[in-house]
């Protein structure tokens, strides 16, 4: 079910506001570990994490509201096929309801949200992901005044609450939020995010039933096809393993494979706090006691695979990283006696 991880266009959204608010784009690349063109594929899922950690940035950088202002920059079609979804339901009940199911299509499956109907009464339930303070709280505002967006949409501009409830204290002044949402009855320390609502099983002039049904199977489909986003350092791992797999392993040879100069990946190294040569040893150590531990290779032969010309310079890595040499290394692991090659 994608846990832990938001859909890419959600990422998009989030960090074009950080970019509007001047927030360099190497900052939320350092941040994130996600390179831009990561987030061009509407079918890939992004770890929850990084989204958060732009949300640290766009915090730090407005402030108290900066909910209201990232809410205000999301357009019809921001939200991909959820909007749509949400807004071409035959009646705002209904809306609701199809985005409440299908709630993983825009965010983290752990969020929750539900439509409760009591008569005339209709309230839509949010319960984010529990974050830091402060951060967490701009982050209910913004979803809360996303979805109220959605559901003026949906209604032709009609749909006003008549109460907005937030889980989070109330901040020192909310004059924004009573703009914002249209209603002076806003409550804080709540058990839920909520919204209440009037009347929302009325038709909306939006209302397109084969559009609908149509979005529905989008969604259903673009879920099930989805697949996970590997961030910066995943990508250069791989990289980096394949070159020692063909036998190319250089600093020119990688670069090359990333699309980048060699100054600029020594630079990226950088910046997420490694270098060069402790990578090729990371992923030697990872290589060689997979070796060690499923194939019946011979060291001399594992060193070889690993770039190195003698095999006592693997022992000594291999006794440094482990505190073992190759051979105990290999006899505690307990090679089971079917083991093939496996390299």
């Amino acid at each position: 079910m994608h846990r832990d991880t938001v859909p890419a266009h959600l990422v998009r959204l989030v960090r074009n506001s950080a970019l509007r608010l001047g927030i360099a784009p190497q900052e939320i690349a350092l941040a994130t570990g996600l390179e831009p063109g990561a987030l061009t594929d509407d079918l890939a899922r992004v770890p929850t994490a990084a989204i958060n950690r732009i949300w640290e940035l766009i915090f730090v950088q407005g402030g108290e509201g900066v909910g209201l202002l990232v809410a205000g920059n999301v357009p019809l079609g921001s939200l991909h096929a959820w909007d749509y979804l949400v807004t071409s339901a035959p009646t705002l009940a209904e809306g609701l309801r199809e985005g409440a199911r299908w709630i993983s299509a825009l965010t983290d499956p752990a969020v929750s949200l539900d439509v409760v109907e009591d008569g005339r009464h209709l309230t839509l339930n949010y319960n984010g992901l529990p974050y830091r303070d402060g951060i967490d709280r701009e982050i209910s505002v913004f979803a809360l005044a996303t979805f109220l967006q959605r559901m003026r949409e949906a209604g032709g501009g009609a749909a006003g609450p008549v109460r907005v409830a937030f889980a989070h204290p109330a901040p020192p002044r909310h004059g924004g939020l009573v703009d914002a949402f249209g209603t002076a009855r806003i409550d804080f320390d709540q058990p839920t995010n909520s919204i209440v609502l009037l009347d929302a099983g009325q038709e909306t002039p939006s209302a397109d039933p084969e559009l609908a049904r149509i979005m529905r199977r989008y969604v259903e489909t673009g879920l099930a096809s989805a697949r996970p986003v590997a961030d910066w350092r995943t990508t250069f791992r791989a990289a980096l393993a394949d070159a020692l797999a063909d036998d190319v392993l250089s600093l020119e040879r990688v670069a090359c494979r990333l699309a980048v100069s060699p100054r600029t990946l020594q630079r990226r190294l950088g910046d997420h706090g490694t270098t060069w040569r402790e990578e090729i040893d990371a992923v030697r150590h990872e290589r060689a006691a997979y070796l060690l531990r499923d194939t019946r290779l011979p060291v001399q032969s594992i060193a070889a695979r690993l770039g190195y010309a003698d095999p006592r310079a693997l022992r000594r890595a291999f006794q440094r990283w482990t505190g073992h040499t190759p051979d105990a290394y290999r006899k505690s692991a307990a090679l089971p006696a079917t083991s093939g090659d496996g390299g």
